[in-house]
């Protein structure tokens, strides 16, 4: 048994909904499953609706506050504000929105951004505006790429804290937030992919000024409609995207001439929404804090895991034609997924599937999230049938 078997074996119980002792679910960067509380946290929604009708938004709000705090903790963060929505794209539009992006039409991404932004900036780049993608590697370096191409035509810039096509970390990201601070450029982090996996003290690192999106779908365990906006508490932003619960507090007031937001978590807000999830997660935020999952133990744990998953896979000594790491880097540098290279990734995931191991691919990356629930003997026969099924697909 390796040591990270015993914190897998204490969970497994915890998740016999999602059958994770019967599955291989190495999905843990993309959908982690859900904690049996989750399925408690739902049927309160119901009830509450049941019971209290329109006047559920009350309870609801609550347990948004309950995610919020929590992730107030993992930043180290306590003046934050988390604004709530269904996607973290309804965040980056409404963000977006807040800028003159007519008189300064320039935007700062990466060549390795999730599709949320990826696509956003390609579609807008065919609009006219001017997109400079900065190469994410090498990883050394960033910040002086950064410094090369902001300028006082720059709007906004957006980037990851973890690549979600690699897992690589950007260590970075508080040069770029100085770098943007001196050309007084907002900078949004794009942490998915970081948020229960790679801790991060905002201020400690001096970015209480910057804006984080943080996704629930992936490590957090929320499942969907449970993203945030990180924003400064003297943000003073107006995003011409907005909805009316961005003014829920003052509804019952006069309007005036002038669109009014709200101060404090509204800002950002959207509109009518399915609270049902905020009560899913807060669920499992319970579960969490009752079996000790801080981010100092997760961090440990994805840290093994994804070791002994490299580890594993390199004893398979496969052809790197066929298949083979995404990088290099030593695992500290790694967030919580392996990633591979190979040209049949979508082959190989789909024969995967057929043997009870759920994966993704994208495009000729294949990746592998060895979440806390997972145990080494499932690791072991992940990378048993991926050895074999590769060879079996190249005709070795």
């Amino acid at each position: 048994m390796v040591s990270f078997d015993k914190l897998a074996a204490k969970l497994i119980p915890h998740y016999s909904h999602f059958k994770v002792k019967e599955r291989l679910l190495f999905t843990g960067h993309s959908h982690q499953a859900w904690p049996d509380e989750a399925f408690e946290g739902l049927k309160e929604a119901f009830l509450t609706a049941a019971d209290e009708v329109d006047y559920k938004w009350s309870a609801a709000f609550e347990k948004t506050d309950i995610l919020r705090q929590y992730l107030r903790r993992f930043y180290d963060d306590p003046d934050g504000h988390y604004g709530l929505s269904q996607s973290t794209h309804d965040l980056i539009i409404r963000w977006l929105s807040s800028f003159d992006l007519k008189n300064k039409p320039r935007i700062i991404t990466t060549d390795s951004e999730f599709y949320s932004i990826g696509r956003q900036m390609k579609r807008l780049e065919e609009e006219g505006m001017e997109i400079v993608r900065i190469p994410a590697l090498p990883l050394d370096g960033f910040s002086e790429r950064f410094k090369k191409v902001i300028n006082d035509r720059t709007a906004a810039a957006l980037i990851s804290h973890v690549y979600f096509n690699s897992s690589l970390i950007n260590e970075e990201i508080s040069d770029v937030a100085e770098i943007s601070r001196e050309f007084d450029v907002p900078l949004l982090i794009d942490d998915y992919h970081g948020t229960n996996v790679v801790p991060f003290s905002i201020r400690k690192h001096n970015m209480e000024d910057c804006y984080f999106l943080i996704g629930g779908y992936k490590y957090l365990q929320w499942g969907e409609g449970n993203c945030f906006l990180r924003y400064p508490s003297d943000c003073s932003l107006r995003p011409v995207i907005t909805g009316w619960f961005s003014a829920f507090e003052t509804l019952d007031q006069p309007q005036g001439n002038k669109v009014r937001y709200n101060s404090g978590e509204n800002r950002f807000f959207g509109a009518t929404y399915d609270p049902s999830s905020q009560f899913r997660a807060a669920g499992v935020v319970h579960f969490f804090e009752e079996n000790a999952l801080t981010p100092k133990i997760l961090h440990q744990d994805y840290q093994q895991k994804t070791a002994y998953l490299k580890q594993q896979f390199e004893n398979l000594d496969l052809n790197p034609e066929y298949i083979k790491l995404k990088h290099q880097y030593p695992i500290e540098r790694n967030g919580g997924f392996i990633a591979f290279t190979t040209p049949k990734a979508g082959e190989i995931r789909a024969e995967l599937k057929k043997h009870d191991i759920y994966t993704d691919s994208r495009s000729d990356i294949l990746r592998f999230g060895p979440a806390p629930y997972i145990t080494s003997s499932q690791i072991d026969k992940a990378m048993d049938v991926l050895g074999k099924i590769t060879k079996q697909l190249f005709r070795e």
